[in-house]
């Protein structure tokens, strides 16, 4: 027997909204209004949720089973307090939100109102455009809710092509910043290391870098840190020296990136017994 439909509110169409709110509406959902105020949010919905009305937040949780918030972390926790005090939420409906450093007791307020929370977090980028929804495929949902509801929230999950993950409450902001540091931080190192490249004269940084970045991320990801490889897994101390020479012409915050890595991979290379302490203590003493 097929799952039973839901009329969905999406509040707002951010680029996460707006495709998670397609997503539901593929697996053939109703979606009953989107909230969008910007003029890119708008042209956002047009485009993801076409014929869906906008409408303001009070308006989507009248019409709504299930209102899924997507909105920044910072806004989520004002604005469900303020549309809870205003008693816009009714008993028995379901309310999501996708921020993933919460859980569901940023939601106590529609808890006290009779509404069930749902936390579900898909750990994706987004770029607000439809390829997005072949990206969905498979993509792990952090998903958090009371023991009763947690097969409703799974159930939507699965029903976007997800794959659901429970993360106990209480560790959710640990999940968030693992998937901040590694995704987040590799932007800022891979762009940093295009900088090199580009000072160098190197025309097209990103060839330079793509096989050998995306072998070490496929590496990485399979085997953890057991595949260290480079000069400082080697206890390579004069090619350390030498790059942090090199350094000293960039900005200083690749400089400061180099070291704080470079340390942190050999404290992981001593773990693993690949360098001898001796080794260790002569790498930390050149990145002081």
């Amino acid at each position: 027997m097929d799952a039973p439909r839901l009329g969905i509110g999406i509040i707002s169409a951010g680029k996460v909204g707006a495709v998670l709110g397609a997503a539901l509406a593929t697996a053939g959902h109703r979606i009953t209004g989107v909230h969008a105020v910007s003029a890119a949010s708008r042209e956002r919905a047009e485009t993801m949720l076409p014929g869906v009305e906008i409408l303001a937040p009070d308006e989507i949780l009248r019409r709504s089973e299930l209102v899924l918030f997507a909105v920044p972390d910072d806004v989520l926790g004002e604005l469900v307090a303020g549309l809870a005090a205003s008693g816009h939420f009714v008993t028995g409906q379901l309310v999501a939100h996708t921020a993933g450093r919460y859980g569901t007791g940023i939601l106590e307020p529609i808890r006290r109102a009779g509404a069930f929370p749902l936390a579900i977090h898909p750990a994706m980028t987004f770029t607000g455009m439809s390829l997005d929804l072949d990206r969905l495929t498979d993509c792990v949902f952090a998903v958090t809710a009371d023991e009763a509801m947690l097969p409703v929230a799974q159930a939507l999950v699965v029903e976007m092509r997800g794959e659901p993950v429970t993360i106990a409450e209480a560790d959710r902001t640990s999940y968030h910043a693992a998937l901040a540091h590694g995704a987040n931080h590799l932007n800022t190192i891979t762009a940093q290391s295009m900088d090199l490249l580009h000072r160098i004269g190197v025309k097209d940084p990103g060839a330079t870098l793509r096989a050998l970045m995306s072998a070490s991320l496929d590496n990485a990801l399979r085997s953890g840190a057991s595949l260290l490889t480079g000069p400082v897994a080697r206890g390579d101390a004069g090619t350390l020296r030498a790059h942090l020479e090199s350094l000293e012409d960039d900005p200083q915050e690749t400089a400061d990136s180099y070291r704080t890595l470079s340390r942190a991979t050999a404290l992981r290379a001593r773990a693993q017994g690949l360098i001898s302490q001796g080794t260790l203590d002569e790498l930390l003493d050149i990145l002081e």
